[in-house]
């Protein structure tokens, strides 16, 4: 059992494209502030290389609005560093637009769609606690 934990918490009512576009810009977030992360790479049965996989699961969780805006806080104080992704950002189309939106909003006014965090188990469930299972 791993001592940390990946959670990703999407609020309940993004559509399927937008939950899986989300979880990948955060997964991204969370793999460039912590290298340690990312494994070794892959071998198929005939040596082709694939591309390294983060090591340990990916807990993706689903919340309202209202406990997503709890999560953030919860965030915040522990001063748990996250990825986050604003509802604007599905308006834009490249890396500076998406931070020029974000950085438009202060943490209360915010319309977060998702959030990504890694650290030790307790903390992650202590923060993420109001969440369910994606379905």
């Amino acid at each position: 059992m791993h001592e940390t934990k990946i959670a990703i918490v999407l609020r309940d009512d993004l559509q399927p494209w937008q939950a899986l576009n989300v979880t990948a810009f955060l997964t991204g977030g969370l793999v460039a502030r912590s290298a340690e992360l990312i494994g070794e790479p892959y071998r198929d049965g005939v040596g082709n290389v694939y591309n390294p996989l983060i090591r340990q699961p990916v807990i993706v969780l689903s919340a309202s609005g209202e406990t997503m805006a709890r999560i953030h806080q919860r965030c915040l104080t522990r001063k748990v560093r996250a990825s986050a992704y604003v509802e604007e950002m599905f308006e834009t189309g490249h890396d500076a637009a998406n931070r020029d939106v974000f950085s438009r909003y202060a943490p209360e006014e915010a319309k977060l769609v998702g959030l990504a965090i890694h650290e030790d188990r307790k903390t992650v469930d202590k923060i993420t606690k109001g969440a369910r299972m994606h379905p």
